[in-house]
């Protein structure tokens, strides 16, 4: 199971995005046309809410990386998918797992 929740902010030509469920094999490759979609719209991911998301594969991983990159806000809660986040971000290890907010001053 795989969902994305768009919630637009058309103000400010930006979109809040909500993933659920595994991001990994097809799932990786929908997640990725759904931002180049909304690129090609003129706007903007401004952040990825994965708290409802249950595992991650490398190939999603690396896509995650990528967005982080670009400019995108990563949000995270639970061991694992805030690990692949910190991993991602380079934020230091803590010794809780209640969540990460990856946010651009990160880098």
């Amino acid at each position: 199971m795989f969902k994305i929740t768009s919630q637009p902010d058309a103000a400010a030509q930006r979109v809040f995005l909500v993933i659920e469920g595994r991001l990994a094999g097809p799932w990786v490759e929908e997640l990725r046309t759904y931002c180049r979609m909304v690129s090609e719209n003129q706007q903007r991911c401004m952040r990825i809410d994965l708290t409802g998301v249950t595992f991650i594969d490398a190939e999603g991983k690396a896509l995650l990386a990528r967005l982080w990159e670009e400019g995108t806000e990563l949000q995270a809660s639970g061991c694992l998918t805030s690990s692949v986040i910190k991993e991602i971000t380079g934020a230091k290890r803590g010794g809780t797992c209640h969540g990460v907010d990856a946010k651009d001053d990160a880098r």
